[in-house]
């Protein structure tokens, strides 16, 4: 792992694809690999891209990734792809939709399966943006699954979140009540040659009066790359305005404390589960089915077996 964080840190492709592919395993390879790497994180800008499906985020990520490789910035993308909760395999479309920008000099665009991961994101997606970052990237573009209201976790990862949106998807203020809308930090509306544009637009200008806010709102049809380069001109005002180097302090530690509870909540369960044994963990789930214990005395019950486990193995000598 420290010859592979070796080849991460001086931008070899191979390397950067290989240490992805080790952090999507979520071994102990990938938590010795982190801990060569993450000293050298926290230089790139996130920049997050969620919306409905249909939205057209892929063709958007297309035009916009291809014009800052055009101004000479490395950019890392992370496609985010669902996966089925029947057969827990994914398609990966992205890589597909992608393929014209992964060849771009400065380019390295990755496809990852949510795994049931619920918020848009994978777990393993927040270790493969710090290992972007450790690869020298200059932006990282994260591009969401397009599930909806729990989308909203791109904010603990991304420094800046686009919400596109389309005309006559059916009654639009459903979308801004869902709670998606909260987090934007740019609205697209894309697909703007279709007709109901001016409504769409007209309530994400009530949506900002109602706020107090006033969050861009750009019009573009991605397809034909129109609206592009305003829109990149945007992202790169907002993210590098008034010389900012980077995030807030404040944004730094919500992001640090997001990604340990994060991580903690993907760690404990299984320790604790391993710590009760497999047979007592499945009578524990039996009982509280039945309704012969409560849930929370079942929670109570597999804390007590991870703390037992842990004072056996605490060596008071």
């Amino acid at each position: 792992m420290k010859e592979l964080a070796r080849g991460v840190l001086r931008g070899d492709e191979r390397a950067l694809a290989r240490a992805i592919s080790v952090v999507e395993n979520e071994t102990e390879n990938a938590r010795l690999l982190m801990g060569h790497l993450y000293s050298y994180t926290g230089k790139a800008r996130i920049l997050g891209i969620t919306g409905p499906p249909g939205a057209g985020k892929s063709t958007l990520t297309n035009h916009l990734v291809a014009g800052l490789a055009g101004m000479g910035k490395r950019v890392g993308v992370i496609a985010v792809d669902p996966t089925s909760p029947f057969s827990g395999g994914a398609v990966l479309g992205d890589r597909i939709r992608m393929r014209n920008i992964s060849t771009l000099p400065g380019v390295f665009v990755r496809s990852m399966a949510t795994r049931g991961a619920m918020g848009g994101l994978t777990h393993a997606c927040m270790d493969a943006v710090d290992v972007m970052d450790a690869a020298g990237m200059d932006m990282i573009v994260i591009e969401t699954v397009g599930v909806g209201q729990d989308e909203v976790e791109i904010i603990r990862v991304s420094e800046m979140s686009l919400v596109v949106l389309v005309p006559g998807l059916g009654d639009e203020i459903q979308a801004i009540k869902a709670g998606i809308m909260e987090i934007a930090d740019i609205f697209v509306v894309n697909k703007a040659d279709r007709n109901g544009v001016e409504k769409l637009e007209s309530q994400l200008q009530y949506l900002n009066h109602l706020s107090s806010k006033n969050i861009p709102i750009v019009r573009t049809v991605a397809i034909s790359n129109e609206g592009i380069d305003e829109l990149k001109d945007i992202v790169l005002s907002i993210l590098y305005r008034s010389g900012r180097a980077g995030p807030t302090e404040e944004t730094i530690l919500e992001r640090a404390d997001y990604r340990l509870k994060n991580i903690l909540n993907a760690r404990i369960l299984p320790e604790a589960k391993k710590a009760m044994g497999e047979d007592e963990y499945n009578n524990l789930v039996l009982k509280l089915a039945r309704r012969k214990t409560d849930p929370y005395s079942a929670s109570s019950q597999m804390i007590d077996a991870l703390r037992n486990k842990g004072d056996e193995n605490c060596d008071l000598s």
